[in-house]
């Protein structure tokens, strides 16, 4: 089969095109042949050793895949061959086939395509569980969402209304991606490469801050989205995408009740009760037409140097999606 690997890490261009022998199935796996694949920060991170965890080296990228199982394991129960299905695995997504845990696979509704059902296991879990789980968005809510135009931005506007914020203010890096987040259904729109955006929020919430808010790009954006955060308010990191470790004074967080927490999605795959039903909920979303997909645009596996350059480029909204 097919392959996208790196031997090295580095720039997009250490990714090359390989061939391999298809995966073997373990005793409570299936083999799936993949028809989408999902493309994240995370991928990019791994490619230049800057992962959360320790990427081994050679490394096949690629944690969210859609597509139909072919093989089940001997110890699986209730998978059948032909079954349409959509999951996230360590690693090896960047292939024509690719083995998964039977426990962790999600069936894909009818009328949903497999092109929308990859974008959301890592971008629509980490919208899901960054306001949820880790945010504890209440009822009436004023929430925060940086990079709104993106792939978890997106989907985090619309969620937040979905779990009943009262206000929603998206930041993003121009006129059109602030647009794009005003039609998914942001509030109040504010360019964060404007000097002094963290006034203009706290004018918004009439100097109160918000309750909660979505962090990912790390340094001063962090220490700015601090500064707007209400009594009582929850900052929630997903990422570093600038590559700056911002630094403060846990001592700080406790004239306001402040919380700062961090959010790693592996350890709610770790939790099958949250992974599974929360994924199960997103999928009913979008088959019901309450949550919108934008999928930026799809490519064959053959580009992945290229799809890695313009994500990296900020070039992109929405998902990006390859296919073998």
């Amino acid at each position: 089969m097919k392959a996208v690997q790196f031997k090295k890490y580095g720039g997009p261009d250490v990714l090359g095109l390989i061939d391999m022998d298809v995966p073997q199935v373990g005793e409570k796996e299936v083999l799936i042949d993949v028809k989408a694949i999902g493309v994240n920060y995370a991928d990019t991170a791994r490619r230049e050793g800057q992962y959360v965890v320790p990427t081994p080296l050679p490394f096949v990228p690629g944690a969210e895949i859609a597509g139909v199982v072919t093989e089940v394991g001997k110890n699986v129960r209730g998978v059948e061959k032909g079954k349409r299905v959509v999951t996230l695995i360590e690693q090896g997504g960047y292939a024509e086939y690719a083995v998964a845990p039977a426990k962790g696979l999600i069936p894909i509704p009818d009328g949903v395509e497999f092109e929308e059902a990859v974008a959301l296991p890592l971008q629509g879990l980490t919208a899901y569980h960054t306001l949820k789980t880790m945010g504890r968005l209440a009822q009436g809510d004023t929430v925060l969402i940086h990079a709104a135009a993106g792939g978890v931005g997106l989907l985090a506007v619309q969620l937040a209304k979905l779990f009943g914020a009262g206000k929603v203010i998206a930041t993003a890096s121009n006129e059109e991606k602030l647009l794009l987040a005003q039609g998914m259904g942001a509030d109040h729109l504010i360019n964060y490469t404007e000097e002094g955006w963290e006034k203009k929020i706290l004018d918004i919430t009439d100097g109160q801050g918000v309750d909660v808010a979505l962090e990912m790009v790390g340094g001063e954006v962090f220490h700015k989205t601090l500064d707007c955060l209400a009594t009582f308010g929850r900052l929630v990191i997903y990422g570093a995408a600038s590559g700056e470790q911002a630094q403060f004074y846990p001592s700080s967080l406790m004239k306001k009740n402040q919380s700062v927490i961090g959010f790693f999605l592996p350890q709610i795959m770790q939790r099958p009760e949250l992974l599974e039903s929360s994924l199960e909920e997103l999928l009913g979303y979008v088959s019901f037409g309450e949550l919108e997909l934008k999928i930026w645009g799809a490519y064959p596996l053959t580009d992945a140097t290229l799809v890695h350059q313009l994500l990296q480029g900020r070039e992109t909204t929405g998902k990006v999606i390859l296919t073998p």
